[in-house]
């Protein structure tokens, strides 16, 4: 048997109406005085005010952070960061997509040891300890609530991540009331970003294990043959609970054998011209897995069923294709608006991006990233 290490969060609690039992949760942390971390847009719709309303009837004096934004930048983590020291938090609570998460991850590490924020970007650079952390997703795509990454915006066009196993929750819950009529878009995009975690965990040259592997292929099941019902119908919540638990199936998957050229390739389209990162992953999908099929192809097969319902390398392209078109997204880079003459630009980039590409089933050089945004862009 080979060896691996396979972590994931200490306890996941899944189940319609889940985020209203969080103060049980903090009670058993001894948390009385949780951060809650979220975003405006959130608040606005409604769906935070009532986990807000349940921890307070359940003992717990909740201190609200509502001002977490898409890709989140160092500034936010500091203001989090200071309305925690300054209101004597005893615990973090996050509910949210994946940036609200991943703020939360870093503000209770912060406050559990004595580091700096730039002193935590890296993998393992975590030395200290971090207050009690419950993580809440309310979209189905990010896996965030079960890996040790956040990533945080860092400049203009660059990000960093941190990636340590204290990032973990202590507990993850899901509750797929959260995610109901959350809009088509996201949810497609949100979606294939869960695939996207599921396919690259499979194929990934480093820490591939059976674990992920059987994650990664009950994540495949559950989104391809949920993905559309829930885009096409917001409100169905047998959908919706299946997209969920796919996503952090696929979470757990990437989490312990992690992603590589498709996110490797995103990153920099989101960067400069702020593509959501779920749309970012699909719009160059089809050429990496295309790219890949040289060294992949074996492992393609074997997922096909899972996607398409049948074998070949080919099918499961096919399929993912397929679907983003009829979820509506953008196939290519020019329908999303990026301009040829960035390409050069883009590739430059996701060279960078070594820590991803190294895992990567094929080599990627710069001219294979460039050929690669070319095949993407029409």
């Amino acid at each position: 048997m080979q060896d691996f290490i396979f972590n994931t969060a200490a306890s996941i609690i899944c189940g319609g109406g889940a985020s209203l039992q969080l103060s049980q949760h903090c009670t058993r942390l001894g948390v009385q005085r949780p951060l809650l971390i979220t975003d405006p847009m959130l608040m606005e719709i409604g769906l935070v005010p009532p986990v807000i309303a349940a921890l307070a009837d359940g003992g717990c004096t909740p201190v609200v952070f509502d001002q977490v934004r898409e890709d989140p930048p160092e500034d936010t983590v500091l203001a989090a960061f200071q309305l925690a020291v300054d209101e004597e938090i005893d615990g973090v609570v996050a509910v949210g997509g994946g940036s609200s998460m991943d703020v939360a991850k870093v503000v209770a590490v912060l406050m559990g040891s004595q580091q700096s924020l730039a002193e935590l970007y890296g993998v393992d650079q975590v030395k200290g300890a971090r207050l009690p952390l419950i993580l809440v997703p309310t979209t189905a795509g990010t896996g965030s609530e079960v890996t040790p990454v956040a990533v945080i915006t860092t400049g203009e066009t660059t990000k960093a991540g941190v990636s340590s196993a204290q990032l973990l929750p202590d507990i993850a819950v899901l509750d797929a009331d959260l995610t109901l009529g959350l809009p088509p878009a996201v949810t497609a995009m949100t979606g294939i970003d869960a695939m996207v975690h599921a396919i690259e965990a499979y194929t990934s040259v480093h820490k591939k294990n059976p674990m992920s592997d059987n994650l990664a292929r009950q994540s495949l099941t559950l989104l391809s043959q949920n993905v559309r019902r829930a885009v096409s119908d917001g409100s169905d919540a047998e959908a919706r609970a299946n997209m969920l638990l796919g996503a952090m199936l696929a979470g757990q998957a990437f989490a312990n054998a992690p992603v590589a050229a498709v996110h490797a390739l995103a990153y920099p389209l989101g960067g400069h011209f702020h593509i959501p990162h779920g749309l970012s992953n699909s719009l160059v999908l089809p050429a990496v897995l295309k790219f890949n099929m040289p060294e992949a192809e074996s492992l393609y097969d074997e997922l096909a069923p899972f996607v398409a319902g049948r074998s070949g390398a080919g099918a499961l392209i096919d399929e993912m294709e397929s679907i983003i078109v009829d979820t509506g997204l953008p196939a290519t880079l020019a329908e999303a608006n990026v301009p040829a003459s960035a390409l050069d630009m883009l590739a430059d980039d996701a060279m960078l991006q070594q820590r991803l590409l190294v895992n990567n089933p094929r080599e990627v050089k710069h001219a294979d990233a460039l050929a690669i945004y070319r095949a993407a862009y029409s």
